[in-house]
């Protein structure tokens, strides 16, 4: 696996959030050489992690996601704080659903103090970090294994979330545009997003300030769907006045 430094990380994080950089913009940002930065972007784009444009650089595209093992790393620190706040509004001796994603991951990693959670899940990943806690149920939804991201997902995996209702539903998602739609990559992931919504009685989303603005093909829904939103940042205006509107609550996990 390729290894990004640390400026690299964050020149990924520009793209997401802005759809389009320049070199100048990084160079000034970054305090480097124009070379510099075009080595960098050359090497993103060489590993399909964004697009080189003449004097700058785009995401990829609106139907392929950033690489899973990359995402584990970027805005680590701001999935952990999103993480902390979310499982503060769960309660002990709760139900859950948690869907796909490295956010919904870090809500499974900081549940680890609680106590008498039941909790249905299609990742792999967030069942072998849950099963090991004291008073803690997992059950594993069937289906088809994605290897990229030990994610299940197809027919089966809707079917089998369907004979549950739970408490509380910790969904990620990948974009969320100006208008309030959710958006995703995969129909099959968003598909079985719809039904841990439709079958939670309180709907979590946990997304950091990337994926506001960002493109993706599959449509989810309203933002209006979701009881409350976690995020990093603050939101612009027109978002908070469509979240207000939509009385969803809105929780900021600052770094102070």
């Amino acid at each position: 696996m390729i290894i990004f430094n640390q400026r690299q990380q964050e020149i990924l994080t520009l793209v997401q959030r802005d759809g389009h950089v320049t070199v100048e913009k990084l160079a000034s940002h970054f305090d480097v050489t124009h070379q510099t930065i075009r080595r960098d972007i050359t090497m993103l784009a060489n590993n399909r992690q964004l697009q080189r444009l003449h004097g700058g650089a785009s995401v990829l595209s609106s139907v392929e996601n950033t690489a899973y093992k990359l995402r584990q790393v970027l805005l680590h620190a701001e999935k952990e704080r999103i993480a902390r706040l979310a499982a503060q509004h769960i309660p002990h001796h709760a139900s859950l659903f948690i869907n796909l994603g490295t956010t919904t991951e870090e809500v499974a990693k900081a549940l680890h103090a609680h106590r008498g959670l039941r909790v249905v899940t299609n990742n792999l990943n967030v069942a072998a970090t849950m099963c090991h806690y004291e008073d803690c149920e997992v059950i594993v939804a069937g289906g088809i294994m994605r290897p990229r991201d030990m994610g299940i997902i197809g027919e089966s995996t809707i079917e089998f979330i369907r004979k549950f209702k739970v408490d509380y539903g910790i969904i990620g998602i990948s974009s969320i545009e100006t208008d309030g739609m959710m958006r995703d990559y995969d129909m099959r992931e968003v598909r079985t997003s719809e039904a841990i919504i439709s079958q939670s009685r309180n709907v979590f989303l946990v997304a950091d300030h990337s994926k506001f603005g960002r493109p993706a093909m599959v449509e989810l829904g309203h933002l209006s769907r979701v009881t409350a939103l976690f995020t990093d940042a603050p939101v612009t205006a027109e978002m908070a006045d469509m979240i207000a509107a939509a009385k969803i609550a809105l929780h900021i996990a600052s770094a102070n």
